[in-house]
C-alpha cells in the first residue's frame, strides 16, 4: 500500500478568489463530471479537479494498491502543490466532491480538519456498497477492462432521461469510464471495499452539506442524510431529478448550492450548517445568522415577499423572529434542521397554527424529510393532538405537498 500520486486539472482561470477542490466518481474524469458546474463556480473560485490514477489526466501508472485514507492523502498533497504556485502554501481550501470523490472529502476532513474551510458531498455516503460487491467489480474489471461496466453504468448513473436529453453529456462521462485503467480502476474499488466511517463522522466540525440525487439507487438519500445527521454541522439537499452524477445532470442547480453553501460573497465563511457553539460569545451578529438560517428553510422566496411586505408597524415583530426564532434557536448545535422540523410541525398542530403548516410542510422538505416521514410525524399528531387537528393538517400538508395554491402569511 501507498500514497498515490494524484494529477488534476484547472477547470477555470486562476483568480483572486479561494481554491475549490473538486473530486470525482471512480470511472469518470474531472472534465467530464464537472466542467459544466465549474463553468458557472469559476465566477468565484479558482476552480481545480484532480483526477484518480487512472482517469482523465491522471496517466501515470500505478500497481500499488492504496486505502482511502492514503487516497486522501494523496489529494491533499496535489492541493498544497496548487496552493503553492498561488503563494498560499499551508493554506485552505473549499472542497467539493462526487460519489468515491465525496468519501475522499470526508476522509480528508477527519485527517486535515484545519485544512479544508468548508464541504459540499454528493451522491456518496460514510460507507459505500459492500465489501463484497466492490471484491467482485474489482475482478471482473481485472478480467475484461473498465467497457464491461458500460450498461451497467448508463442505468446506475443517470436519472431516466438523461441519456436522451444531454447525449453528449452522458457519451463524454461514458468514454471516460471506457478509458479509465484497468487496474486503477479495480484499485478504486478495493479502497471502496474497506472504507468505513460512519463512527467518526461526529469528528467533522466544518459545515457540511450533503447532496442526494432523489434517483440515485447506488447511494440513496438516506446516505445523504446519515452524513448530515451524523457530523457536527450538517445539512441535506435533496436534487429531484439527478441520480448519481448530479454535477453533470444538474451543473447549474449544483453550483448554486455550491456557492450559497461557501457564501463566496467575499465574506470569507461558508454558509450552510449550524453555527459552532460559541457563536454569540464571539460577537456574531444574530439577526445576520438568523436571516440566513430563515432563507435556507424557508426559501429566498417567501423571505423576499415577507421581506417586501413588512411596514412601520411589524418592522419590529419582524427583526424579532428573525434574531432570536431563526439567529438564537434555529441555529443552536443540539438538534439537527430536520428534527426542528418535526417539532415545529408538531407544534403547529397541536396549537392549531394551520395558517403557518403550508410552509413549514415545505420548510421540512428543504431540511431532508421525505414525504413519507412528514406523514409519519402528522399520524403521531392524531394520536397526541387529536384526530380534528390532524385531519386538517393533512388537507393543509397535501395541498403543499403537491404544489396546489397556498396562502400563508409570513410570521413565522
Amino acid at each position: 500500500m501507498s500514497v498515490p500520486k494524484i494529477n488534476g486539472v484547472q477547470l477555470s482561470e486562476p483568480s483572486a478568489g479561494p481554491l475549490l477542490l473538486l473530486g470525482n466518481s471512480i470511472g469518470t474524469s474531472a472534465t467530464a463530471l464537472w466542467a459544466a458546474s465549474a463553468a458557472f463556480l469559476g465566477e468565484r473560485f479558482h476552480v481545480v479537479g484532480w483526477d484518480l490514477p487512472g482517469h482523465g489526466r491522471n496517466t501515470d501508472p500505478v500497481s500499488d494498491g492504496f486505502s482511502m485514507a492514503e487516497l486522501a492523502t494523496g489529494v491533499m498533497a496535489f492541493a498544497e502543490r496548487v496552493l503553492t504556485d498561488r503563494d498560499e502554501p499551508g493554506g485552505q481550501l473549499y472542497y467539493a466532491g462526487d460519489s468515491l470523490g465525496g468519501a475522499v472529502g470526508l476522509q480528508a476532513l477527519l485527517d486535515a480538519p484545519d485544512r479544508i474551510l468548508a464541504a459540499v458531498l454528493l451522491c456518496t455516503g460514510a460507507k459505500i456498497g459492500d465489501a463484497d460487491g466492490w471484491w467482485e467489480r474489482a475482478a471482473r474489471v481485472r478480467a475484461s477492462g473498465t467497457a464491461v461496466l458500460i450498461n451497467q453504468s448508463v442505468e446506475r448513473w443517470f436519472a431516466p432521461g438523461f441519456l436522451e436529453r444531454e447525449p453528449q453529456v452522458a457519451s463524454q462521462l461514458l468514454e471516460s469510464l471506457r478509458a479509465a485503467d484497468a487496474e486503477a480502476y479495480a484499485l478504486a474499488c478495493e479502497a471502496l471495499a474497506d472504507f468505513d466511517v460512519r463512527s467518526r463522522l461526529g469528528e467533522i466540525a466544518v459545515p457540511v452539506l450533503a447532496v442526494a440525487g432523489a434517483e440515485d439507487f447506488a447511494t440513496p438519500p438516506e446516505l445523504l442524510a446519515e452524513i448530515a445527521n451524523g457530523v457536527q454541522r450538517g445539512e441535506l439537499q435533496i436534487l429531484d431529478g439527478a441520480a448519481h452524477l448530479a454535477p453533470a445532470e444538474m451543473p447549474e442547480e449544483v453550483a448554486k448550492l455550491i456557492m450559497k453553501h461557501f457564501d463566496a460573497d467575499g465574506t470569507g465563511g461558508a454558509r450552510g450548517g449550524r453555527p459552532p457553539r460559541d457563536q454569540h460569545s464571539l460577537g456574531v451578529d444574530r439577526y445576520a445568522a438568523g436571516m440566513q438560517v430563515r432563507r435556507e428553510v424557508l426559501g429566498d422566496d417567501h423571505v423576499d415577499r415577507a421581506t417586501a411586505a413588512t411596514t412601520d408597524f411589524t418592522r419590529d415583530f419582524q427583526e424579532l423572529i428573525t434574531e432570536y426564532a431563526w439567529g438564537t434557536i434555529w441555529t443552536r448545535p443540539g438538534l439537527d434542521r430536520r428534527s426542528r422540523s418535526m417539532i415545529t410541525l408538531t407544534a403547529l398542530v397541536a396549537r392549531g397554527h394551520h395558517e403557518e403548516l403550508a410552509m413549514h410542510v415545505r420548510a421540512a422538505r428543504r431540511n431532508g424529510l421525505s414525504v413519507d416521514e412528514i406523514k409519519e410525524v402528522l399520524l403521531q399528531t392524531a394520536i397526541y393532538c387529536g384526530v380534528p387537528d390532524a385531519n386538517t393538517a393533512f388537507r393543509i400538508a397535501q395541498a403543499a405537498l403537491t404544489d396546489e395554491e397556498t396562502t400563508d402569511e409570513d410570521d413565522g
